[in-house]
C-alpha cells in the first residue's frame, strides 16, 4: 500500500532500484548495509531510491529505529516535490511519512530524530490545509519539535520547526487567531512571537549554516519583521550554497524573486 501511494504520487522510476534491493535482501544483506546505501542515495538527492533501501532494511528488521525515521525523511522529501495541483497525492504521501515517524517514536521515544520527523510530517501536512485546520495540527508540531530539542538542544531541524511554528501562528488572520486561542489554549498560543521565530531560525542557521532552507525561512521572517537588509543578506547567502535538499533549487528561485522585489523597492 505504501508503494502504491508513492507511485501514484510521483512518476518515480523505481523498478530497477526495487529489483536490486530485492536481490540484496535475498542474499542476506544486513540492516546496516541497506541503511548505508539509503544514506548514500539520499545524499544524491534521490529520495525514492533511498526509500527503497530503507524499506529493505525494514524488511530485515521492522523495528529498526534508524531505518524508520530515515524512511519518514525520504517520504517527506518525495512529498515536498509535489505541487499545489497535486494536493490529494501530497496529503497521502505526508500521511505515509507520519506513519513511519510515529512507529519510529514508538520504537525509540528517547531519540530526537523520530520526534523531529513526526513534527516535519505533521507540519507539512498542515501546510496543505486552510488556516483553521493548520491550527488543529499546530499543537502536535510544537510538542514533537520541543521534545526533539529536549533530547538534543543542538538539533538544527527542530529549531527550524519551532521558529516556523512561531511565524505561522503570528501570520494567522485575526479571526483564526481567536479560534487558535480557543483550540490551543491561551497559554500556549500567547507564547508565539516574532522574536522567538527569529531566535530559533537564527539558531538553526548558526548550527547548520550550509542549509539553504534555514536561510530562506529566516530571510522571510526578517521581511515580516521589517528587517529587509538582514533578509537580503540571507537570500544572497543561500544562493551561494550547494544543493543538499530536493527543494533547494526551488528555494533559490524563491530567493531570487524576493531579491528582485527588494531591488525594486530600493
Amino acid at each position: 500500500m505504501r508503494w502504491l501511494i508513492l507511485c501514484l504520487a510521483l512518476p518515480v522510476a523505481a523498478t530497477a532500484t526495487a529489483q536490486t534491493v530485492n536481490d540484496r535482501i535475498a542474499r542476506g544483506d544486513s540492516v546496516s548495509d541497506h541503511i548505508a546505501r539509503g544514506d548514500s542515495t539520499h545524499d544524491r538527492l534521490d529520495p525514492a531510491a533511498a526509500l527503497a533501501h530503507y524499506e529493505a532494511a525494514l524488511a530485515v528488521d521492522s523495528s529498526s529505529y534508524e531505518a524508520l525515521w530515515k524512511a519518514a525523511r525520504s517520504v517527506v522529501d518525495i512529498g515536498k516535490q509535489l505541487g499545489d495541483d497535486e494536493k490529494q497525492a501530497r496529503d497521502s504521501v505526508f500521511a505515509v511519512a507520519d506513519s513511519y515517524a510515529r512507529i519510529a517514536v514508538a520504537v525509540n521515544p528517547d531519540a530526537p530524530d523520530g520526534h523531529f520527523m513526526l513534527a516535519q510530517a505533521v507540519g507539512r501536512l498542515a501546510l496543505t490545509k486552510g488556516p483553521k485546520e493548520r491550527v488543529q495540527y499546530a499543537k502536535e508540531v510544537r510538542l514533537e519539535a520541543l521534545r526533539a530539542l529536549e533530547l538534543d538542544s543542538l538539533h538544527d531541524g527542530a529549531h527550524h520547526v519551532i521558529g516556523r511554528w512561531h511565524a505561522e501562528i503570528m501570520r494567522l488572520p485575526s479571526i483564526t487567531k481567536f479560534f487558535a486561542k480557543a483550540f490551543l489554549g491561551g497559554a500556549v498560543f500567547d507564547e508565539a512571537s516574532w522574536d522567538s521565530a527569529v531566535w530559533h531560525l537564527e539558531r538553526a542557521t548558526e548550527l547548520r549554516p550550509t542549509n539553504v532552507y534555514h536561510h530562506l525561512d529566516l530571510a522571510k521572517i526578517y521581511l515580516a519583521v521589517e528587517r529587509p537588509e538582514d533578509a537580503q543578506r540571507h537570500f544572497l547567502r543561500l544562493l551561494e550554497l550547494p544543493d543538499t535538499d530536493v527543494v533547494d533549487p526551488a528555494s533559490k528561485e524563491e530567493a531570487r524573486a524576493h531579491l528582485a522585489t527588494l531591488a525594486g523597492q530600493s
